[in-house]
């Protein structure tokens, strides 16, 4: 685990459909195999599940956290860290200022490794299998 980020940001609610575009995105550009860790959330079931049926990919692995278990997913911790470190006091001043403040946080975090491996040992995952 190298402790890479990738996101996806959108100013409108995300779709199945949507998750389906980001993952096939992440099979483009990442090589070898894909664990995607993922709550129960609407947006990953219906067009993700028939890429799966359909044989989607062989690459991608995707491992669902069980319910109502914000404290397992790491991307809480992502969340956490963006929103309580890197863009605390921030005040936006429209929704572009918040985006690409958003879009800033990212970037330095994504050049902090050992902080997005943080968040999977603080969810008590174990990514070094």
């Amino acid at each position: 685990m190298t402790g890479s980020l990738s996101t996806m940001v959108r100013r409108k609610a995300l779709t199945s459909a949507d998750s389906v575009t980001f993952l096939k995105h992440l099979l483009h550009h990442i090589r070898g195999k894909v664990l995607v860790i993922w709550d129960e959330s609407p947006i990953h079931r219906g067009d993700v599940r028939t890429l799966l049926a359909e044989g989607g990919t062989t690459r991608l692995h995707l491992e669902q956290l069980p319910p109502f278990t914000p404290d397992l997913n790491p991307d809480e911790g992502v969340w956490q860290y963006l929103k309580n470190v890197s863009m605390r006091n921030l005040c936006g001043l429209n929704l572009k200022h918040l985006h690409r403040e958003l879009t800033l946080a990212i970037t330095r975090l994504r050049r902090q490794p050992h902080l997005i491996q943080a968040c999977f040992a603080g969810a008590g995952l174990d990514i070094n299998v």
